[in-house]
């Protein structure tokens, strides 16, 4: 079985015990290879409320490691969400290991004050 297919598999797992509503969304982070991607979502109308990536020009212009970079995302993600009023989350890993980036998204957004 491929990488893709076992990660895939792994984000339906997770999905099915995991779901973000209006007052709780849920924190889904994406990685690739380059970038991360972290937003939050609300499941039952099928909304994005708050996204922010490495690509925003505020974070891709800074000469970071990729670590480094997914800290700011996580923390930005934090800074908007409280700027809605959202101050709780559900995090989702994405079918990724909670390690490296996907953890340091994690820390970000903790230190930014989501609570989850």
């Amino acid at each position: 079985m491929g990488k893709l297919i076992q990660r895939q598999k792994i984000r339906y797992r997770i999905r099915k015990k995991i779901a973000g509503t209006a007052a709780k969304p849920r924190l889904s982070v994406f990685r690739s290879n380059a970038e991360i991607y972290a937003q939050l979502i609300d499941d039952d109308n099928g909304v994005t409320l708050v996204a922010a990536s490495s690509r925003d020009k505020d974070i891709a212009a800074q000469k970071l490691t990729k670590i480094e970079k997914s800290k700011l995302v996580g923390e930005a993600v934090a800074r908007k969400s409280i700027e809605l009023g959202l101050t709780t989350c559900v995090f989702d890993r994405g079918g990724n290991l909670y390690h490296g980036r996907v953890k340091s998204v994690a820390e970000g957004a903790r230190q930014g004050g989501l609570v989850f």
